[in-house]
């Protein structure tokens, strides 16, 4: 039997939602080897389950699965047209990669998300001759289809958690298949339980979740502004109740620290999904976490704010959808109302908001389409479809 610690796999993750995705994806890898070391056969029926040595750059809870970091850019994730501000750091990032690519043996390579900065990691493992898998497809669909040349020459299988990329990306000779949405790895119950009737609904006391995203540049453009409207919400529904969540201390202390003086707020760390479940209106930054909102059955209005003037000079001409929020563009339809790439004012946030917390026959209807919508994410464990993929690629006999 081959020596499982002597494989190698660099991993690399650059943001809160793919840390999370790797961590849970190195907890699969690891479960199955341990699942298949505990009925072996033969001489080595006593062996002591080893595992794969795993190596990159993450955040702390792969360093918690078993991940050893050469570096931590979670911390330093951004989004967009932010991230220009941190071009240094990424570029040295990258060269820390491709040195430890170049100096140490490695079996497999797997990138997740963050397609400008993991094109190039990916490129540096082809030429290496290193197999590489990418874990979420980047929305090549979405703004960039001339790069599907540059995914062709660096990706040895690509791993898709929306159910038209696989067959998008085969028929332009990338080896994909979908595995699901890791969003919902954690979710142990069908996404139908959740539709929400508003039988006992108050329209002078909804819940509402202010949800900014994970990241800093986010939390700076969007929280300011959702509390704007949670104040002007309050004055149209005086009984409003308010919480937010925050991926980590850190951020809860910056958004704490932004809200003083504004409506109350109940704050949760994590538990976004089942913080949502109880919540009957959502205002959410552009992201994965729409995803979240819709599996938990909750109506939604959708945020961004990016630099107006790169919009219309550079953004606007890259785009090839109609919609830019992920809910719009799996039901390729305005199902909730989306204010991005960016918004001048939050009055007019405000006036749909307003008019959907009064519409309680309106909410269901948007609660049963979202359920209905994010069903087919939902049928597996994406981690566990990954982790076979990891195998597959990683032959261990």
């Amino acid at each position: 039997m081959n020596d499982i610690s002597s494989k190698r796999i660099f991993i690399s993750a650059c943001e809160h939602s793919a840390e999370m995705h790797c961590a849970n994806l190195i907890g699969a890898v690891n479960d199955r080897l341990s699942a298949q070391r505990a009925w072996p056969s033969g001489e080595d029926s006593h062996t002591e389950p080893q595992r794969i040595a795993w190596v990159g750059l993450g955040g702390d809870k792969m360093a918690v699965a078993g991940c050893t970091l050469l570096a931590n850019p979670v911390q330093r994730a951004a989004m967009i047209f932010n991230v220009f501000t941190q071009l240094g750091y990424y570029k040295k990032l990258i060269r820390q990669a491709k040195r430890y690519l170049a100096e140490n043996p490695v079996d497999l390579v797997v990138v997740c998300d963050s397609p400008a900065f993991n094109f190039h990691i990916a490129k540096a493992a082809r030429k290496l001759g290193i197999p590489v898998l990418f874990y979420v497809a980047p929305q090549l669909w979405a703004w960039a289809p001339w790069r599907i040349h540059k995914l062709r020459r660096c990706c040895t299988k690509l791993a898709c958690i929306l159910p038209f990329e696989e067959e998008w990306f085969r028929t332009r000779g990338v080896d994909a298949t979908f595995v699901c949405n890791p969003l919902f790895d954690e979710m142990d119950e069908p996404v139908e339980k959740n539709l929400k009737t508003y039988a006992n609904y108050r329209s002078d006391a909804p819940r509402i979740a202010l949800l900014p995203g994970s990241r800093d540049a986010e939390i700076k453009t969007l929280w300011t502004a959702m509390l704007e409207i949670a104040a002007m919400i309050r004055e149209c529904h005086p009984h409003a109740t308010f919480v937010s969540c925050a991926a980590d201390d850190e951020k809860l202390e910056m958004m704490q620290k932004l809200a003083l003086g504004g409506p109350a707020i109940h704050y949760e760390q994590g538990r976004l999904y089942e913080t949502v479940k109880t919540c009957d209106f959502v205002l959410v930054a552009s992201g994965s976490a729409t995803l979240q909102v819709a599996a938990a059955g909750c109506p939604m209005a959708v945020m961004y704010q990016s630099n107006k003037w790169i919009w219309h000079i550079v953004g606007r001409w890259l785009l090839r959808t109609r919609w830019l929020s992920l809910v719009n563009i799996l039901a390729r339809k305005e199902l909730v109302p989306e204010y991005m790439p960016y918004f001048d004012a939050v009055e007019p946030i405000f006036t749909t908001a307003h008019g959907l917390l009064a519409n309680p026959l309106k909410l269901m209807q948007t609660s049963q389409s979202l359920t209905e919508l994010v069903k087919p994410l939902t049928t597996a464990k994406a981690r566990d479809n990954v982790a076979a993929l990891v195998l597959e690629m990683l032959p261990i006999k």
